[in-house]
Parts: C-alpha cells; structure tokens; sequence
C-alpha cells in the first residue's frame, strides 16, 4: 500500500497513519519529526536545574512530570540568547525573548511596518523537507494576539505574538483556533456551513470498511486506534464549542471552536499535532503555550494573578510560588502529550521515538529579564540520534542556535548558520 493512500467519500479526505502493509513503499526508517514549544515570562530556575550533570541527575519540582519519561528527555543548561537582550535597544525583553527563540536575530525595534528579524529554525526545516508533506509546517498557539501595533516598549506585536519566521519580515503567526486546524487536516466535507453536524468520518466510512477488510490484525487494530483518535478530537471539538457559545460573553466574541478550559485548550492542539505527525501531514511544528509577555490567569491551579505580573515578583515568596505553579502546570502537560506520543505506534516504535522536540523558553529569570542559562528540554527519541537521559552543562553565553544547528542536522538540513550560532553543539 502506498503511504499516500487516503479514505476517501463525498469530497472528504483523511490521510492515514503507518501501516505495516505500507513497508514496501516507505523508507525503512520512520520519518523524523520535529517540534518546538515555547512558554512566556521565564521560570523560577531554582526549580528547574538539576543539580548533578550526565545521567545521574534528579528532577526538580518543575520537572518532576517527566519522570516516566526521564530517558527520553535531554536537559541542557548554559544556553544563551545574547540578541534577546537590549544591546542599546532599551526595554522590550519580552518581544525580542519571542523574536529570538528560534532566530538567535536581534529583532529590529520599530512599532511600524518596517519589522526586521530572522529566518527561525522551524522554516528552515520547513523549506528543506517540508516539500514531502501536505504542509511544510504548522504553527499554532493558544492565545489570540495582533502581529501589528506596539505590543512591548516601541516593539511591533509581531514580535512577541510569533516564534516562527519564513523571512526577516515574515512572521508565521499561530492559529488558535483547535476546529480551523481540524479543518485544515481533515477538511470539512460537503456540510461546511455545520462541519460538525456530521462527523468526518461518516464521509469516508465505506472507503475504511473497504479497507479494513484488506488488512492483517495489526493493522486493522493500528487504524481503529487512529479513527477512535480522530472522532474523539471531533467530539471535544464539539464540546468546547457549545461550551464557548454558552458561557458570557465578553465585549469581543470568542471564535466557536475554542475551549474555554485552558487545559483542554492545550491538550487538543497537543493531539492535533499528533495526528499531523502520525499521517505525515507534516513534519515540522511549532506551538506557543502563551503569547510573550501573557497575562493569562490560572484560576484552576489557584493562581487568579495575571501572569507577566507575578513574574516580576521582586523576591516576594508567595508570588514566586505562584509562578512556579504556572510553570508546573505547563509542564505537567507538555509531559502528558510526550506521554501520549510514547504511546501512539508508528513504524516500529512510537510516534516519540520518531521526533525531536524542543519545550523551553527565551527568558530565564522572568524578573530580571535575563536571557542566560535558558530553561531548554530537548524530548524524543530523535530516531536513535540522540544520547537521552541525561543532564548536559554548556558554558556560558552558548548560543542556543548551535541546538538548533545539531538538531536540524539529524533531520538531514545542514545550513552553515542560524542567527548567532558558533558551531554545533558537542556531547549530544
């Protein structure tokens, strides 16, 4: 069976996921798959660095939720963004520590049109191998945010409202929206004025009948698995938009179709990537668990305060607990979606084994704004590449980009540069 192969009915297509009646027609190794979240406004450090280097480490209470997953996961301290920092440009930390993220550029400060930043590692890749795929690559996000105006001290909000970068002033801003990015994968069928009256499936069941019927044991469990997946992101797709439609309304509407839970927020553009990757729909992605400089509140974890106002807690204790619980809680499901990928077969492994991930952020101590010694998880099983397990030491003022720079070398792109990079990086 090609890999290509789709289920078809009434105009709807869906890509499918690995199939062992595919080995004939794919490469023998899975495809590598990379994915970069970011989280705004720092963490409070003394939580996340371990104390030990190499293998013999233990998990401080931000990341403790990795623990199932602590051999697959690189920690690496001494990371730097010297360009995220003023360099005579004044304030705006926040909008150059988004700009930066996968750049390493010095973002040009302008609140106008003239915005001037660099190509980010995610395009890249994107531009290498992206051409294998329905999309080069998804960007998504979880809050709405302008790309246009002065958003931090004279910066355009296109700075602090994307990571991703097709060219120096080009920015890739994210969808929010988890029912636009279902659309985009799977389509809407012919009932597009309602595409959830009827689920998507309903379109292509006979095509899947057909082809369950062809397939050994494995497989038809491998598809059930894949479709069971699909219309559970259709029904809470569903859910969250009568929840949306019924809760108060503020001055501006929100769009149908996002949850008003955060967590399922989060987890559903979590799973949405998962799918993208599981049918090669794409193999480069990006997520941005807030906008920089987000005053999001937490209420659920006990944290009503905006967000960027207690990370300027200037020492006092309760708010830097709060903080810390905000930067547990974006971990623990960050460590929930790894979970799941470890669970997700593909080829002869899971879905983890076959990607890079990057989880992190452009500020360190969110404070002081300091863009040293930067808080970066590398997850995944980078298809055997990478030595996981382990915490790794770099010294100091270490550009970031050189990560970016090895990582994008196992996925077979070797640019020569990314932004202020030095060389790759050793030991990984």
């Amino acid at each position: 069976m090609n890999r290509r192969t789709l289920l078809r009915g009434l105009g709807a297509a869906i890509a499918l996921p690995a199939l062992d009646a595919m080995t004939p027609a794919r490469a023998a190794a899975a495809p590598l798959r990379m994915a970069f979240a970011y989280v705004p406004n720092g963490i409070i450090m003394e939580h996340w660095t371990p104390a030990a280097e190499g293998a013999a480490f233990e998990l401080p209470r931000i990341l403790a939720p990795l623990a199932p997953l602590k051999d697959r996961t690189l920690l690496l301290s001494g990371l730097a963004h010297v360009n995220g920092r003023a360099l005579g440009d004044g304030p705006g930390d926040h909008a150059r520590a988004a700009a930066t993220f996968l750049t390493g550029v010095h973002p040009r400060k302008t609140a106008g049109a003239d915005i001037k930043n660099g190509i980010s590692a995610d395009q890249i890749a994107a531009k290498a191998i992206g051409g294998t795929t329905r999309f080069p690559s998804l960007e998504l996000g979880i809050e709405h945010g302008r790309i246009v105006g002065n958003c931090d001290s004279g910066y355009s909000c296109a700075y602090s409202n994307a990571i991703a970068w097709r060219a120096e002033a080009t920015p890739m801003p994210p969808e929010v929206n988890p029912k636009l990015v279902f659309e985009r994968l799977f389509g809407t069928g012919e009932e597009s004025a309602n595409p959830f009256r009827k689920s998507i499936l309903d379109y292509v069941r006979d095509d899947a009948a057909s082809l369950q019927a062809r397939l050994g044991a494995n497989d038809k469990r491998k598809l059930d698995e894949y479709l069971t997946g699909v219309r559970e992101i259709e029904k809470r797709l569903d859910l969250s938009t009568k929840q949306a439609q019924a809760a108060p309304r503020p001055e501006m509407a929100k769009p149908d179709g996002i949850p008003v839970d955060f967590e399922e927020h989060v987890n559903l553009m979590y799973d949405l990537m998962t799918v993208a990757f599981q049918t090669d729909s794409t193999r480069v992605a990006t997520f941005m668990v807030g906008r920089e400089g987000s005053n999001s509140t937490y209420r659920q974890i006990g944290v009503p305060d905006a967000h960027h106002g207690i990370s300027h807690h200037r020492g006092d204790a309760e708010k830097v607990e709060k903080l810390t619980k905000i930067n547990e809680y974006h971990l623990k499901l960050f460590a929930g979606w790894l979970q799941r990928l470890a669970a997700t077969k593909d080829g002869e492994g899971s879905l983890l084994d076959h990607m890079m991930i990057v989880y992190g952020s452009s500020l360190a101590d969110g404070n002081r704004h300091t863009h040293h010694d930067l808080p970066i998880v590398v997850a995944g099983g980078a298809n055997g590449k990478l030595q996981m397990g382990r915490h790794l030491r770099y010294p100091k003022e270490t550009p970031l980009t050189n990560l970016y720079l090895s990582l994008l070398d196992h996925a077979g792109v070797r640019p020569e540069v990314i932004g202020d990079s030095t060389g790759r990086l050793t030991s990984l």
